[in-house]
């Protein structure tokens, strides 16, 4: 094992304020069983898993409530055990609608386990990325993709390396700094088993410099791992943890336009998912919970909590001691890419990285204005875009043109919102052209 400064830079990128100081020496707590879940049955990218039990069933902790839909899909399990209340209604985070089984809990409920696999080297690949699809692991830095597809390339690509996702770069986020710094053994054992999987020679452990406590955390745990493997640290930039740039800031190697990863041979985990990986083959537990930072300065006590999936976010801020004041905005994730709330009855789900709290004194309203052509945005950019073109086209509903200059491309990171002196709504207009594209897409 090698540690290594990362010798590349992607084009643009931010510098906001990371205030990760609120949180980051909080070490991991679990929460306290709350007494009602509400668990989305969309925690995932994809088609939303499809329902198998119905109110008055009893479930076990662990138990498969719903089925995956689709090649693009992943199961979800109860918890936490009790009895299922309800089938209802409810909206992710991100305001989308969804369905949610309502679990009314019990502590003492039995616990249902998937086989444990302890000789996951004598095992078949095929088992081992079996085994992740039924514990419906997802990424957990983003996106929430399938895991089992991810770890499924085609034969004419093959991957050379894996590239373990380190870098949070999102402000005030420290739920995988800490996991890092405190279960590392594990998310060493979770890369090892992902590695084995893709047959990648090489490993890459991508933390960014203003994590050092993290970084001796990695470079302890991989030491005596073999083969090519590297903690490399890449410079603190935004949006320095996306796929694409990541993979270019460790490697040099650059994602075609329209491209996947695995077209230059990389696959990119988050540390969570390293995390849930180990859990699942070595105890045998699907991803039901996962580490959430609840901070902000409208947060009596910032944390970092274990917490079931379907903990609503009134559970969540009352496990850190309320808030402070009356926060001005809540926001599920961070301030460059999380959703903005209405309401504290919305529940996490296997995505949720953090639950973010401000007061008046970082919530600053304005008023969006005409572009004034300073190509701040462009600069900004990491993926090479005109944010301030895509933008006007959007905005005129010439949905054809804004596809025609590579709309699809962008990562909604926000970087061009955040530099623009305009004020403008970019990330807003983005969102809205892509939906309508992929709108256009299914219906065809």
């Amino acid at each position: 094992m090698q540690t290594l400064s990362s010798p590349f830079t992607f084009k643009g990128g931010i510098h906001p304020a990371y205030h990760k100081n609120l949180s980051s020496r909080a070490a991991i707590r679990e929460l306290p069983l709350p007494p009602r879940l509400i668990v989305p049955l969309s925690q995932h990218l994809g088609a939303p898993a499809k329902p198998i039990v119905k109110a008055g069933d009893v479930v076990k902790a662990g138990q498969l409530i719903g089925e995956a839909a689709g090649f693009i899909s992943a199961p979800v399990h109860a918890p936490a055990g009790g009895k299922v209340t309800a089938l209802e209604d409810t909206v992710t985070p991100s305001g989308r609608p969804c369905l949610a089984v309502v679990i009314e809990t019990d502590p003492n409920a039995e616990r249902a386990l998937l086989p444990r696999i302890p000789d996951w080297r004598a095992a078949d690949k095929k088992t081992l990325v079996q085994r992740i699809g039924e514990a419906g692991i997802v990424g957990m830095g983003g996106a929430g993709f399938p895991t089992r597809v991810k770890l499924s390339p085609p034969t004419d690509k093959p991957i050379d390396t894996l590239i373990l996702n380190g870098a949070e770069c999102e402000p005030y986020l420290t739920s995988d700094h800490r996991l890092m710094v405190e279960r590392a053994a594990e998310i060493r054992a979770g890369a090892e088993i992902i590695r084995h999987i893709l047959g990648a020679r090489t490993l890459h452990v991508a933390v960014e410099d203003n994590k050092p406590d993290a970084i001796a955390a990695m470079e302890k745990a991989f030491r005596d791992v073999d083969g090519d493997v590297f903690v490399t640290v890449l410079r603190t930039i935004y949006p320095q943890g996306s796929e694409k740039q990541q993979i270019f800031s460790v490697t040099g190697r650059e994602v075609p336009r329209g491209g996947l990863p695995m077209d230059v041979g990389c696959v990119v985990e988050n540390v969570g998912t390293a995390f849930a990986v180990w859990d699942a083959v070595f105890n045998g537990c699907p991803l039901v919970r996962r580490v959430i930072s609840v901070t902000g300065d409208a947060v009596q006590t910032p944390s970092n909590l274990l917490a079931p999936c379907g903990t609503s976010f009134a559970d969540l801020i009352a496990a850190c001691g309320g808030v402070k004041g009356q926060p001005a905005k809540v926001i599920s994730g961070g301030p460059m890419m999380g959703f903005a709330v209405g309401s504290l009855a919305v529940a996490m789900g296997k995505t949720a990285s953090g639950l973010l709290l401000l007061s008046s004194s970082r919530v600053f309203p304005y008023t969006s204005q005409a572009c004034i052509s300073c190509g701040r945005c462009v600069d900004a950019c990491p993926m090479r875009l005109i944010p301030s073109e895509l933008s006007q086209f959007v905005e005129a509903d010439d949905i054809e043109g804004a596809e025609a200059i590579a709309l699809m491309d962008c990562i909604e990171c926000g970087s061009c919102a955040y530099v623009c002196p305009a004020h403008r709504p970019l990330v807003h207009h983005m969102r809205r052209g892509k939906a309508v594209i992929m709108a256009r897409r299914s219906k065809k």
